[in-house]
């Protein structure tokens, strides 16, 4: 059977991209940001994952407002990117892992969660960014893209998002691959993009949130769409899928290491790395 062996989470600010392109991780304005990765990038030597399952969010490249998905679970051989003028990197395709993409539909759809299947699906920054800040050096693992909804209401709630990570943590858990499987989960923390709270940071709150992913998951679930909106800003939000994470790494962990930096473009950007415990 899979062993899921950790989970790991990032902000992904498409101003991050530019950076990478222009090699600007040792500026003063960077270097904080990316030293967060380097004590990362040695436990993924270490652990050397097959698999990643990926939560994160499309920002119009796959759906827009007509045809907004709940939840989408990617069934594609492979995965490109799109690059949206950001100053992106180009990255080669992504491999998909396809029988898990399509054992963990199978589960969802039996764990009565209504999602839509995609045998061909771009990525955007959202994908593409956190896999080259856990492997600047080349992704080394196959790729299942599991997409949360956080842009038109109305959104899942956090519990719900909570369940599916749940219930894809169940079935990779009994997936009959002889693999390890990490998870990413991708987006935020509190920011606001625009309106008359552009560029909100609620620094106690997204510290509050990272404690909590270690030792208490669900505390967040606590929280409905409207008050996680007013605690996190409007893309704020995009937590929904580090709890997604947090919830398919089911039981105890140990904290591997945290980055927290304020402000990347007007985001509060944070990593987390933790490992699942037997």
């Amino acid at each position: 059977m899979a062993r899921i062996v950790g989970g790991l989470t990032t902000s992904h600010v498409p101003a991050i991209g530019g950076a990478i392109a222009r090699g600007l991780q040792a500026e003063p304005y960077w270097k904080p940001f990316f030293d967060g990765f380097l004590p990362v990038h040695q436990w993924l030597d270490e652990v050397k994952p097959d698999v990643a399952v990926v939560f994160y969010n499309d920002h119009g490249l796959n759906f827009f407002l007509d045809k907004m998905p709940t939840f989408a679970v990617g069934a594609a051989p492979e995965y490109r990117n799109a690059d949206e003028g950001w100053g992106i990197p180009t990255s080669a395709p992504f491999h998909g892992q396809q029988d898990l993409s399509w054992h963990i539909i199978e589960h969802l759809v039996a764990r009565e969660f209504d999602i839509t299947t995609c045998q061909e699906m771009l990525v955007d920054h959202a994908f593409t960014l956190p896999m080259k800040l856990f492997w600047p050096n080349g992704v080394p693992v196959t790729v299942v893209p599991v997409c949360i909804n956080t842009v038109q209401f109305p959104l899942p709630s956090a519990r719900r998002c909570y369940q599916l990570g749940q219930a894809v943590g169940e079935a990779v858990r009994s997936w009959d691959g002889d693999r390890k499987v990490v998870v990413i989960g991708t987006g935020g923390l509190s920011h606001q993009l625009d309106g008359e709270r552009a560029g909100f940071i609620n620094k106690p709150f997204d510290l509050k949130f990272m404690e909590s992913l270690v030792d208490d998951p669900e505390w967040a679930t606590q929280y409905s769409i409207h008050e996680l909106v007013e605690k996190t800003g409007t893309q704020g939000v995009e937590l929904l899928m580090w709890l997604a994470t947090r919830g398919a790494v089911a039981g105890r962990v140990r904290k591997v290491h945290t980055n927290y930096h304020i402000p990347i473009s007007n985001t509060a950007a944070g990593m987390m790395a933790l490992e699942a415990l037997a």
